[in-house]
């Protein structure tokens, strides 16, 4: 695979800084609006500056992978400033959302060389003081499918992210937002209500809590602004899923009242938490190869985006 020579990072958080701790000085340069940010990876030997513009006709001039990382409400911005300075590059996300950003950058007139990206991974820390040099390896990349994407810049996106350590499934946008809202999206919600019951339950039971309302909070710890611009974006999917849990807890909670015993939902959950470790533990297969731009070939990707499997491009 041909190797990814230069990546502009817009946006020196977790994941854009992340990526360029992962890609290094010598492959990607970015930009960050926070000069503090900018003034800490730039203190890291990373080439990261506060003037948007400038960094962008960089990236034009050197035909460079640009990697949109900021917050959903920023995007807009960014986006302008992108068809202003620099308005045939090769363009990508790092956004947990994936059909906001595709109709916001075909509204602008970028679509012909762009192709959203979603990693899976995170913390609940933010900043250039919470990047990871590792953070990406061993996790799944999204490469959209959509029915536009640019072969080229599918491929670039893709070898991107395997050069981060990362495993590639690829999937329409659509397809992922749904995905996300089941696996992520809610996860924040439920947290975040995990958290305040155990909260009500003052002292006491905070000084009782132990591994299991962790794990289940660790994402409530992540800044309210960045769960609200991370979920609220996907909002019909997450009803949808949201409808469903609810569903799910009222037929518990009925159970319980009723006949004392929480009902289908314990064995239901047991059952979908294996599936998931087994799904887990049968990912060291080989990747299923793809050729961008053959015949047939978005729908190789989709297939195999919906079985779970890798891919890579092809040569």
């Amino acid at each position: 695979m041909t190797a990814v020579t230069d990546v502009c990072v817009l946006g020196a958080g977790l994941i854009g800084g992340s990526l360029l701790r992962a890609l290094g000085p010598d492959r990607a340069f970015g930009w960050n609006r926070s000069a503090t940010g900018a003034e800490a990876a730039s203190a890291d030997g990373f080439h990261v500056s506060t003037d948007l513009s400038d960094t962008l006709r960089r990236a034009a001039r050197a035909d460079a992978l640009v990697v949109v990382g900021v917050p959903l409400p920023a995007l807009g911005a960014i986006l302008d400033a992108v068809a202003e300075h620099a308005p045939g590059v090769a363009l990508t996300d790092v956004v947990s959302v994936k059909g906001p950003v595709l109709s916001a950058v075909r509204e602008r007139g970028l679509g012909a060389r762009f192709v959203g990206g979603h990693p899976m991974a995170g913390t609940a820390d933010s900043g250039w003081a919470a990047t990871d040099l590792d953070l990406f390896r061993g996790a799944t990349w999204l490469v959209a499918a959509d029915d536009d994407a640019d072969p080229a810049t599918w491929s670039r996106v893709a070898g991107m992210a395997v050069d981060c350590g990362a495993r590639v499934v690829s999937s329409t946008s659509a397809d992922h937002d749904s995905a996300v809202a089941r696996i992520s999206h809610l996860g924040h919600v439920v947290a975040e209500a995990l958290a305040s019951a155990g909260g009500r339950g003052g002292d006491l039971a905070l000084a009782l809590a132990a591994g299991s309302f962790r794990d289940g909070t660790r994402v409530a710890g992540t800044a309210p602004d960045l769960v609200r611009a991370i979920c609220e974006p996907n909002r019909d999917a997450l009803l949808t899923v949201l409808d469903e849990c609810l569903a799910d807890l009222t037929a518990a909670r009925d159970s319980l009242a009723g006949e004392g015993t929480l009902g289908a939902l314990v064995d239901e959950g047991h059952r979908a938490r294996r599936a998931y470790e087994e799904a887990r533990a049968e990912r060291g297969g080989a990747p299923v190869s793809v050729t961008p731009g053959a015949p047939g070939w978005l729908g190789d990707l989709r297939r195999a985006g919906a079985a779970g499997l890798e891919v890579r491009p092809s040569g």
